[in-house]
């Protein structure tokens, strides 16, 4: 059974969209995603939960519970086995884009750089 999309990620409810398997999926890190996070890292509040990804060093299997959370807050009832076996364009550097997209909604918000730029992210000059 094909998997539909109705409607489209809204960036200021802190939703992303991204390609898994071919289809077009909102991820979103809602309140409860959150708490399953901060379950699954063992952290006490959503600023340790920040600290943790702010570090910038993420393990695979924390691509894959992030991923999946995105996912079901976003609606997809999909579990992280099934996450781990999706494919996406960009192998694991489409996982870690995917990745920042989705924190940078959740934490970040829409920035001024975004604002400015009519809604297009900025790009750093020196990656």
């Amino acid at each position: 059974m094909e998997t539909r999309v109705i409607g489209y990620a809204n960036r200021r409810r802190g939703e992303i969209e991204a390609v898994l398997d071919g289809q077009r999926r909102i991820l979103c890190l809602t309140l409860g995603a959150l708490a399953e996070l901060e379950a699954a890292f063992s952290v006490g509040d959503l600023s340790g939960l920040a600290e943790r990804f702010s570090s910038g060093r993420l393990r695979a299997g924390d691509m894959i519970r992030l991923i999946g959370a995105g996912l079901r807050g976003g609606g997809n009832l999909l579990a992280d086995e099934d996450v781990a076996a999706m494919s996406i364009d960009g192998g694991v550097a489409g996982y870690a884009r995917i990745v920042g997209d989705l924190l940078e909604a959740t934490f970040g918000g829409v920035g001024a750089a975004e604002t400015a730029n009519g809604g297009e992210k900025a790009v750093a000059a020196n990656p």
